[in-house]
This record gives C-alpha cells, structure tokens and sequence, in this order.
C-alpha cells in the first residue's frame, strides 16, 4: 500500500529560530529567522515560495501563543504566495502543515511554507503558568463556566489521568518519571533545549506537585521559539543537498468529543482514533523512532499505545525500564528532550526533530539507523500521527 502522499510530496526544508525560556526578543523576528532557514535549507529562495500556512495565526487569544501570522510573514518576506491558509481549527497542532502537503499533493502549489512560533516564555514573565481564562470582557460558556471559578487548568485534567491509570492499570509515579528523566538526558545533547541539566528519578519523586500525583517535571516549558518547513513537490528531492523526508502516511482521525474531560475515557486522548497503520504496509515493530507529544508526561503512554507500540494499559511497564526509550534503546522517544526539557514549541518540535533523525543530523543524539520516524502530535482534543520515511 503506498499512500498518495509518498510518491508527490516530500518535506525539503526545515529551520528552527533561536530557542529559550525567556528570550526577550521580537515574536516576528524569530518566526522570520526560522522561515528563512528552512527555505535556504530547501535549496530555495523566496521567489520559489508560493504557499503560505501556520497555525495558530494571529488570530490566536492568548499572549505569546502566536508570533506571526499569515499576514506578517507575506508582508515581511515580500512572498507572492498562488495559496494560504491559517488558523486555529486544525489537527493535534500540525494542521498546517497537513494543509501543507494536500495542496501540494493537488496541485494547488508547489512549495508551501509553514511554520509555528511562540513566545509564552516572555509573555508569562516572572509569574507562574496561568489555568484557563477567556478573552477579557467575555464571560466563560460551557465546560469553562465549571472550571474557571478554581482556578482549573490543563495540569488538573492530566492529574486526573495520571491517578485513573494507577487505579485502573497500576501505573506509578516511578515507572511516568522515566519519561522526564530520559528526555532529560537527551536534552543534554541538544544545544537549544531549554532545561539540559541532568534529573534523577529522586529528583522527579520530590519535585513539587502541581495537580497530585502529576508534578513539575511531568509539565512541559513554556518559551520562546520558532520552527518553520517547506513542504514540496516529490520532483525537487532531485535538487536537495541532504535526504528528502517522505511522508510515507498520514492521519488526523479524531470521533470523540472535543473536551477531554468530557470524552469517553479520560484515561485517553484523541490518539487512539488514529488508522495510520491502515495507510502504510509498515508496521509497529519497524518504527526506529518515535516523536511523541508531550505536554505532559502521561500523554507518551497514550501515545505508545496508540501506535501499537505496546499493549492498552501497559506502557507503564514499557517505559519502566528506562533503557529501551533511551537512545540506543529498542524504540528512542524524543530525541531533543521533547517539550518536558526542550521546550514547548506545540507540536512543530517533535516534527522537526523527526526529520532530523530521518535526514541523519542529529548529531550527538543520532539515532542509529532511524529509517522510519512515528510523529504523533496533539492530546485531548485532536491529533495528527505521520510516518517519515527515509528513502536513500
């Protein structure tokens, strides 16, 4: 089975701003400096350029979530783009991109260029990650008009699952706190991460819990970043200087409702809808790597699962021994330190790691071999898993 992504599109470029906690720096300078790195990356130059997506867009509430969108970059780059799309409907995150490869698959252009930047480092300042909130001079609607009088956000719902996967599968705190420990160490090895210094699994089970038994190294970064690609048509992989990434299937399949809390199971996310094993003849047992989200830590068991990298309910087990998610392990998970020690770069990092460990430039954090890349993007109300393929 060859999905008809594979043989007409292809990810040709990718670029990454300056990354960090705090940056202090313009939002439209770092999304100009990744976009026109992933372009020169591309073998391209900006009269090349005839698409244009990013997600969230301007558009986007909340300070910091988004640095630029469509209508900055047009008019800062001086593109003449044949198509656009923006904005914050969209799949686990990588929707523009998935709008990215369709219109190149149909002919609606011949390289897009996507990207996703942020600057909630800057934007949070000295205070502490905020819960939920509404746009001011609106009043709260729906499942918001329950929470917001607590103070409720996200870490709330993730507790919860982590404390419904202990009654119902036995997970512990040890066996989730392999996860922060391991991207730790991989952190290590990448120079833009946010947070490099070494954890020990002492370290996570006296850490400061924020919605118990879910602490402060389960929850990812907020910072300051950009990370952009150029998505083309399969006939310029001719004209790379480095391995073409292939986009061997694709998948945003998503039937529950879109409020976690209000989903079938909250002991899952939108990842279990995906069919991508029904797009591809590859199979789990070939995945070399994986890019798995990580807003917070619990969201790589579901993600493991849903992939069919281990069994319902037993990824506790799996990621237990930390030896087998490590890099030379039998399946290497988020390579740069993930958003847990990374960076929270929404979704865009995992997909740029990925076709790092594809094009075989990691570096110090290569994955030997890595033929084959799992992306699995988003949490509770939607998702978007990809296969990379390496093809030469």
């Amino acid at each position: 089975m060859t999905s008809p992504l594979t043989d007409r599109v292809i990810i040709s470029g990718v670029g990454q701003s300056d990354i960090g906690r705090r940056l202090g720096r313009d939002p439209l300078q770092l999304t100009v400096d990744a976009c026109l790195a992933a372009v020169t990356d591309a073998g391209l130059t900006l009269a090349d350029i005839d698409g244009l997506t990013t997600y969230p867009g301007a558009s986007m509430a909340g300070r910091g979530f988004s640095g630029a969108g469509i209508r900055e970059i047009h008019d800062a780059l001086g593109i003449k783009p044949n198509w656009v799309a923006g904005g914050v409907e969209y799949p686990g995150q990588l929707g523009a991109v998935v709008d990215a490869m369709l219109a190149v698959a149909g002919g609606l252009a011949d390289h897009v260029l996507c990207w996703r930047s942020i600057w909630e480092g800057t934007a949070q300042g000295s205070g502490r990650r905020r819960g939920y909130s509404t746009p001011e001079g609106t009043k709260a609607a729906g499942q918001l008009g329950w929470q917001l009088p607590y103070g409720a956000s996200a870490a709330n719902l993730a507790g919860l699952q982590i404390r419904t996967r202990m009654h119902r599968f036995g997970l512990t705190r040890e066996q989730l706190g392999q996860i922060a420990v391991v991207q730790r160490r991989h952190a290590a090895l990448n120079p833009k991460a946010v947070y490099r210094d070494p954890i020990d699994l002492d370290t996570y089970l006296e850490a400061r819990m924020v919605s118990d038994p879910l602490c402060m190294y389960d929850c990812d970064i907020a910072c300051d970043g950009a990370t952009a690609f150029v998505i083309s048509r399969a006939e310029h992989a001719a004209s790379l200087q480095h391995p073409p990434v292939v986009v061997e299937a694709l998948d945003c399949a998503h039937r529950d409702r879109f409020l976690w809390e209000g989903g079938e199971d909250i002991a899952r996310i939108s990842s279990r809808w995906s069919r991508i094993w029904e797009r591809t003849d590859f199979s789990p047992g070939d995945v070399d790597y994986a890019s798995l989200y990580d807003g917070f830590s619990v969201f790589v068991l579901c993600w493991l699962e849903d992939f069919g990298l281990c069994e319902f309910g037993e990824s506790g087990e799996f990621v237990a021994d930390p030896r087998r998610i490590s890099l030379a392990g039998e399946l290497p998970i988020n390579s740069g330190g993930g958003q847990l020690s990374g960076g929270r770069l929404h979704g865009f990092g995992h997909l740029h790691e990925a076709c790092l460990q594809i094009r075989g430039e990691a570096g110090e954090r290569q994955v030997k071999d890595a033929g084959l890349a799992a992306v699995g993007v988003g949490a509770a109300n939607s998702g978007t898993t990809a296969m990379l393929l390496r093809t030469c």
